[in-house]
């Protein structure tokens, strides 16, 4: 063994210094992220800005440490190891999807049972909107599902004024201007038009999460939305979840979650692999393979 290795000299040093952090523990980035501080990119940030200390003394990058043992501290408030949770939630109209609420309108967390400990929303769901909305401390997983350049699927049932029109439908399709630039291309499927309201209703598939971005596109093409219900985010169906109601994800789907958001890439990547297979293709054909 080689010298200053041995379990001898470790335990002098550990005795000499009782306050260090644990050398066999957990990344500081994930027992930040896991305590709902913030993503493990954000808790980089933390660390290399010094904010956060382990026993006192000012963290490093790439430093471990045990939470059952050790104090870990961001803006000298303690950090406390908490298991990750993640709920499912349907939520109703006039609602807002924020932790707390200046104005004291009511909030989603007031959906949630008590006693559940903290948890945050994962995005956003209009006031006027309802549908499936997913709560979490998951920092981690909450970044890959909401990051810009990660192409998450959710999908919407959506009712609008009037009937669609072929031409209008492939325009939403292919994307639409608006005032913050071009949407991203849809999937719009099972349209079904009702001429005793004079609606259509449809579901629409979107991978990205702009402000009322719905909304504007139904306004973009001359049909306003009347009624908007988020049905499915990634793998999570919102299935026969009550109004209002609120309940845990079961083993199964949080296992499902964290593969599909272990799946997601930047669309920039996506798009070059598979701009790559298509060059490979015509490639094959242009050898005649």
């Amino acid at each position: 063994m080689a010298h200053g290795r041995s379990p001898r000299h470790v335990r002098k040093r550990s005795a000499a210094n009782p306050d260090a952090a644990s050398e066999s523990g957990i990344r500081l980035q994930k027992i930040l992220a896991a305590a709902g501080v913030g993503s493990r990119r954000g808790a980089e940030d933390l660390i290399r800005t010094g904010r956060v200390t382990v026993n006192g003394r000012t963290a490093q990058i790439g430093e471990s440490a045990d939470p059952a043992k050790d104090v870990v501290m961001v803006d000298g408030e303690r950090i406390r190891s908490e298991r990750p949770r993640y709920w499912m939630l349907h939520k109703p109209k006039g609602v807002v999807t924020t932790v707390s609420d200046p104005h004291g309108r009511e909030t989603v967390m007031h959906l949630v049972p008590e006693g559940v400990g903290p948890i945050h929303p994962v995005g956003r769901l209009d006031r006027d909107s309802s549908g499936l909305l997913l709560l979490t401390n998951d920092g981690d997983l909450t970044q890959r599902l909401l990051h810009p350049s990660h192409q998450s699927e959710k999908d919407y049932r959506v009712t609008v004024k009037g009937e669609l029109s072929p031409e209008q439908v492939e325009k939403i399709q292919r994307g639409l201007y608006l005032e913050d630039g071009r949407s991203a291309p849809t999937k719009l499927a099972r349209l079904r038009a009702d001429p005793d309201t004079g609606t259509s209703t449809f579901v629409l598939t979107l991978t990205e999460g702009r402000k009322r971005q719905i909304r504007r596109m139904m306004l973009a093409v001359g049909r306003p939305v009347k009624k908007l219900v988020r049905i499915r985010m990634g793998p999570l169906v919102l299935g026969r979840l009550a109004l209002g109601k609120a309940r845990p994800l079961r083993a199964e789907e949080v296992r499902v979650l964290k593969a599909y958001a272990a799946r997601l890439e930047p669309a920039s990547r996506a798009m070059k692999r598979a701009q790559g297979k298509r060059g490979s293709a015509r490639a094959s054909r242009d050898r005649g393979d």
